[in-house]
């Protein structure tokens, strides 16, 4: 395997000809936003903090905005399709199943980073356009990305509201608990075969994205099937977006299977970052998230290659969690299953001590379980 990291000193990595804030929201297209707020309100712990639908003038949509810590996801389904964004978002729907629409990128100035946007090539799907109400002013705008997905680019420096003009603020669905996650720390996407280096070329010119790293060869295959995958970030790594592609191999890989069900390229995953993974897995599985198996003989080396962490090995044995090390430090992690019917879209719990790696030691053993997971389905 190959891997690059890029070195660039963090004082020269400020002056971003495209500079960021962080993750602003992503924005999923469902079938039953009711439902789906719901599901991640009882399953993720997160609360809902915003509302938009008929009961305050939205007589097209329903979206409920639910948020933990500084992630924030927007649910929206279609009650009507009247316009063309109503259509768009049902064809969504139907072609894909539940996903995500929309990377919403926070940036300080919506107006700049579109104009340097569409300079450097990108596709503008929405000029900017200021969006007002008595909690003040929004300035946003969108680009297109890979498939159907876009990144709407926010600025909200002059505004106070719960999210967005058009929406109220709404009680949490549910009682709420302890916080098992308090950010986005990466959202990978899923491209086709042979289309990774012309997206990461995408966020290099685009958006200035640097290379963080890649990961190509034999550590990231197995017996069956194999990727590709390739790292962009912001100057400040506050924004993260591992690229994937499949590799040919002797079976259907995990990113081909994701490909055929959700209908082209799209978002496969989005990391999640807790500071008590433990606490998290404990929780997220009381409340009926399913999470990949790994087997019990990859903690019987464990200790030898990754060293002490903070959490026992038998614990991480029993709650499946994985563990990965390199020059910086250490980080534990664990992957959903897919949270809908299509093996589509799943997430990952981090916890980081250090490493700002992406689990790069695990890849083999989360592959495999993924081929366990797909052999069920009937699609390797």
């Amino acid at each position: 395997m190959t891997q690059t990291t890029d070195h660039t000193p963090h004082t020269a990595r400020q002056a971003d000809p495209f500079p960021v804030k962080g993750m602003d929201a992503v924005v999923f297209a469902v079938g039953n936003a009711k439902q789906a707020a719901h599901y991640y309100s009882t399953a993720f712990g997160m609360k809902r903090v915003a509302y938009s639908g008929p009961e305050n003038g939205s007589r097209e949509t329903a979206s409920y905005v639910l948020e933990s810590g500084s992630a924030r996801f927007v649910f929206t389904t279609v009650i009507k399709a009247s316009t063309e964004r109503g259509r768009f978002l049902a064809e969504h729907v139907a072609e894909h199943g539940d996903g995500v629409v929309d990377l919403a990128i926070e940036v300080p100035d919506a107006r700049a980073a579109y104009a340097y946007a569409l300079e450097h090539g990108a596709t503008g799907l929405e000029e900017p356009h200021e969006l007002k109400d008595e909690h003040g002013t929004v300035v946003v705008a969108a680009i297109a990305t890979y498939g159907n997905t876009r990144h709407t680019l926010v600025d909200r420096s002059a505004y106070t509201g719960p999210y967005l003009p058009g929406y109220v603020a709404a009680a949490p669905l549910v009682e709420p608990g302890p916080r098992r996650f308090q950010a986005i720390d990466h959202c990978v996407g899923n491209v086709e075969l042979g289309k990774m280096n012309d997206w990461v070329g995408f966020y290099n010119n685009v958006m200035g994205f640097t290379n963080m790293k890649e990961f190509v060869g034999d550590d990231i295959a197995t017996e069956y099937s194999a990727l590709m995958s390739k790292v962009v970030a912001d100057g400040t790594l506050k924004v993260k977006f591992p690229l994937n592609e499949p590799a040919i191999a002797k079976k259907k890989s995990q990113i081909d299977e994701y490909l055929e069900f959700y209908g082209g390229p799209g978002v496969q995953h989005v990391a999640l970052a807790t500071n008590d993974i433990v606490a998290s897995v404990r929780a997220m599985r009381a409340a009926g998230v399913q999470f990949l198996d790994t087997p019990d003989s990859y903690y019987d080396t464990l200790g030898d290659w990754a060293g002490e962490t903070r959490v026992p090995i038998e614990t991480l044995r029993e709650l499946k969690i994985l563990v990965d090390r390199d020059e910086d430090g250490y980080l534990l992690q664990i992957f959903t299953k897919p949270v809908q019917d299509r093996p589509t879209v799943f997430f990952e719990m981090i916890e980081r001590h250090g490493s700002m790696g992406f689990g790069k030691g695990n890849f083999k053993a989360l592959f495999e379980a993924i081929e366990r997971e797909q052999e069920r389905r009937g699609n390797l």
